[in-house]
C-alpha cells in the first residue's frame, strides 16, 4: 500500500508517471512476476524508471530517494480481469449489506477452532472431518442454548 503522501501522477499524453517534483520517468518496464522460485502467483507489474541524476539534486528527495542508490523506480500493479470485477462487485449495496454481518460469523468461526477445536483435523478422511464438524457445531449449539435458558 501506498502513503498518501506519494503524489506520483501518471501523465496519459506521455504514458509515464511524474514524481511530486515535476520529473518524468524517462523509461517504463513490465516485470513477470508469475514464474517466482516460491511458486506464488504474483501480478505483473509495470515499473517507471527516472533519472538518478535529478534524484540526486531534488529539493524534495528525502524520504523518496536513498542517497547511494542506483535506480529509483516507481512501480504499478497490473490487476487481472477477475481483481477488477471483485473491487467493482466490493462497491455494490449487496457486498456491503453482506460485509456487515461478517463480523458475526468470523466470532463464530474463531469460537469453533480456539474453544472447541476445530483448527485441527482428529482423525484421516472426509467422512471423519465431517463427523467432527458436525460434533463440534452441535457442542457450540448445546453451549448457547445452556447459556440462553
Amino acid at each position: 500500500s501506498r502513503k498518501e503522501e506519494d503524489k506520483f501522477f501518471y501523465n496519459k499524453d506521455a504514458g509515464m508517471f511524474v514524481c511530486p517534483a515535476g520529473h518524468m520517468a524517462v523509461r517504463m518496464q513490465r516485470k513477470y512476476r508469475g514464474n517466482q522460485k516460491d511458486k506464488k502467483k504474483r501480478n505483473d507489474r509495470l515499473a517507471y524508471f527516472f533519472d538518478i541524476q535529478k534524484c540526486k539534486v531534488c529539493s524534495i528527495r528525502e524520504g523518496c530517494y536513498k542517497p547511494g542508490s542506483k535506480s529509483k523506480m516507481y512501480s504499478v500493479t497490473i490487476k487481472t480481469k477477475e481483481q477488477d470485477e471483485q473491487l467493482a462487485f466490493q462497491e455494490t449495496d449487496a457486498f456491503k449489506e453482506k460485509y456487515r454481518d461478517r463480523y458475526k460469523i468470523e466470532a463464530k468461526n474463531a469460537e469453533l477452532k480456539q474453544v472447541h477445536g476445530y483448527d485441527r483435523a482428529i482423525s484421516y478422511g472426509l467422512a471423519a472431518m465431517n463427523m467432527q464438524g458436525a460434533l463440534t457445531i452441535f457442542a457450540s449449539n448445546l453451549k448457547r442454548i445452556i447459556k440462553l435458558s
